[in-house]
């Protein structure tokens, strides 16, 4: 066998059907689409469309919510914790936070960061810094010995908006009242 012998298998490689070039190629004139109707046009979409029937996916009820406004925390249990410093996974000289967790392979995802969980047991004195934590799981890492440090709750916008009308009226009322002494 030499490499200028190598080539695919019979039927390995199809080109694809070029549709329009002619009546003798089998696929001229209409181009397969058959005669007239909306299928035959140019731009057609059908996916779904029941002939003016109310679709399917609009008659099956519909369950469930999406909360636009929930948080996506990766959880850790920490059981698992205990695992990878038991495996040399985590170093617990520093304190563990979520790009830790992300390099030892317990926190996927979790785009508002880390959920400390209670479930297993943990016995190494180790210092967390992580988005939030169950009361039980604070409890079992002070118990080791160790602390969990949570990020001062930030007021959200629509807080602060209504803060700032509050204080605006406030002032308002004080200068009305200072103009009709």
């Amino acid at each position: 066998m030499k490499l200028n012998d190598i080539r695919d298998n019979d039927g390995a490689r199809k080109s694809r059907m070029r549709v329009g070039r002619g009546i003798g190629s089998g696929k001229g004139k209409t181009a397969g689409r058959g005669q007239k109707g909306a299928k035959a046009r140019s731009g057609v979409s059908v996916a779904g469309f029941e002939g003016g029937q109310m679709p399917l996916h609009m008659r099956i009820p519909k369950r469930g919510f999406n909360n636009p406004f929930g948080k996506d925390y990766a959880e850790v249990n920490l059981g698992m914790v205990q695992k990878a410093i038991d495996a040399g996974k985590l170093d617990i000289k520093g304190t563990i936070d979520h790009a830790a967790l992300k390099a030892a392979g317990l926190a996927r995802g979790g785009k508002d960061g880390v959920r400390l969980l209670g479930k297993g047991e943990l016995t190494a004195k180790v210092a967390f810094a992580v988005a939030g934590a169950s009361a039980g799981a604070k409890a079992a890492v002070e118990k080791a010995g160790g602390s969990v440090t949570l990020p001062e709750a930030q007021p959200s916008e629509q807080e602060k908006k209504t803060a700032r009308r509050d204080s605006n009226k406030a002032a308002k009322g004080g200068a009305k009242a200072a103009k009709a002494e």
